[in-house]
């Protein structure tokens, strides 16, 4: 199954300095997801000043409840920087297919 996941961060003050200090643990995870086939794309959502406000992911799992088995290790979700997460099955297109 494909899923998108977007994810907006918590708008604290200090919301910016959590993304900053486990963004590379975050990142590693990804490229780990990645060479299991579970990372299809993903980027960082911006406002209109250019600030990181959020992210988006498209990920493949087996199921829901393998994604939420991720998501509850994520460290953007376990040192609380995304505050709201929205996540929808999808088919997304694949030129090359």
């Amino acid at each position: 199954m494909q899923f998108s996941l977007v994810a907006y961060d918590h708008t604290d003050d200090d919301a910016l300095n959590r993304r900053m200090a486990c963004r590379e643990v975050h990142l590693e995870g990804l490229r780990k997801l990645a060479r299991e086939g579970h990372f299809i794309s993903g980027g960082v959502l911006l406002n209109e000043n250019g600030k990181m406000i959020g992210s988006n992911v498209h990920l493949a799992f087996e199921d829901r409840a393998a994604l939420d088995a991720w998501l509850a290790t994520e460290p953007y979700v376990t040192e609380r920087v995304w505050d709201s997460i929205r996540i929808h099955d999808v088919k997304l297109f694949n030129p090359n297919a």
